[in-house]
């Protein structure tokens, strides 16, 4: 063989081995993600009751994956702040997301009972002229002024989320000597009106938290968070309350039983 063909042969067989190596690299990647969307779900339902995970040979065995494989899973949910690794005991659970249901609706307290007491600091409380999209969805004259509510949430203590609400003032009047930092909006609101809220439209999506937001959350700067929008509506069907809440995305997780129509 010439010495310009056996050049040529030996490049390609390099570029084959490189492109095989980039493949097995992005199989196993792949195969890390799915193991850590399988271990995320059981360190966020108790399925590790001691804390502690089982060996990495363990999860090797059980999830029919390679070690490599299970170190980059792991790795992944350590990026997430759900586990640590700790010399001479192994990997651990060092975090915790609290559930928060989709399907009915709540405030926050309500949905957390379960897991301690919910409190509220509120940052900014008092009338302001509607925006156009908040007039609109609350159905009052545009510029109207409306009961505006900056109040950060917490779980025991641990910042949750960050909620901005607007209300029609006519009844916001009525939640200025009200106790908001012990009470959900909800609650108050009902008492209020006396009637009970209906059904809200929401919309849930990932965002990045702003300078302030994460300041406020302490999250780091540029973490993504969970914004959830919610219009909420009387049960004759008046909107009353329109929310923008930021949830820190490593601590509460979304949750909803769906039905398919027929």
């Amino acid at each position: 063989m010439p010495p310009t063909d056996r050049i040529r042969d030996h490049a390609g067989q390099g570029a084959t081995t490189v492109a095989a190596h980039r493949t097995r690299r992005r199989l196993r990647a792949d195969q890390a993600r799915q193991l850590a969307d399988l271990l995320r779900r059981q360190l966020l339902t108790g399925g590790f009751p001691s804390g502690t995970l089982p060996h990495e040979s363990a999860l090797a065995t059980d999830y029919r994956a390679s070690r490599n494989t299970v170190r980059q899973a792991l790795d992944l949910l350590r990026a997430e702040g759900l586990v640590e690794r700790l010399p001479g005991v192994g990997t651990v659970v060092v975090a915790e997301k609290y559930p928060h249901g989709l399907d009915r609706l709540m405030g926050l307290a309500e949905t957390l009972h379960e897991h301690g007491r919910v409190t509220n600091e509120v940052r900014n409380l008092g009338p302001v002229p509607a925006p156009a999209p908040v007039a609109d969805r609350l159905h009052v004259p545009p510029g109207a002024d409306v009961l505006y509510i900056e109040r950060l949430r917490r779980l025991g203590g641990i910042p949750l989320s960050l909620d901005l609400t607007y209300i029609p003032l006519d009844l916001g009047t009525a939640l200025l000597g009200a106790d908001l930092e012990n009470n959900d909006v909800f609650r108050l609101l009902e008492t209020v009106t006396g009637r009970r809220l209906g059904h809200a439209e929401i919309t849930l999506e990932a965002v990045t938290a702003d300078a302030h937001s994460a300041a406020v959350l302490e999250a780091p700067r540029g973490a993504a968070v969970l914004m959830l929008e919610r219009l909420t509506h009387l049960d004759d069907g008046r909107p009353v309350d329109l929310e923008f809440i930021r949830f820190r995305g490593d601590r509460i997780s979304m949750s909803g039983l769906l039905h398919r129509s027929r």
